[in-house]
């Protein structure tokens, strides 16, 4: 593992005192995480998350969804093309 990799913290997840309980016993359950954030494509192909998305304004909310999306479809796009000109 390189130092970089090693230097970084494990993302921090918001706090259990008000977890919901989830039965993931039937496939037709769905579970939404909204209220945790936008994902984020990481340039190496990991994801993550909106560290501080709680405390965003709304305005903010949405010019970061705008940004990320379309950063996120450019990586995804780049990587599957890198993958296809490694086979």
């Amino acid at each position: 593992m390189s130092d970089q990799n090693q230097d970084k913290k494990p993302l921090a997840l918001p706090s259990a005192e008000n977890a919901t309980k989830i039965d993931g016993s039937q496939s037709s359950n769905t579970v939404k995480l909204d209220h945790l954030g936008p994902i984020i494509v990481n340039t190496d192909g990991t994801l993550s998350r909106v560290s501080n998305w709680q405390s965003m304004t709304e305005a903010e909310r949405e010019r970061t969804l705008r940004v990320l999306g379309k950063r996120n479809m450019l990586r995804q796009e780049k990587m599957k093309e890198e993958e296809e000109s490694t086979q």
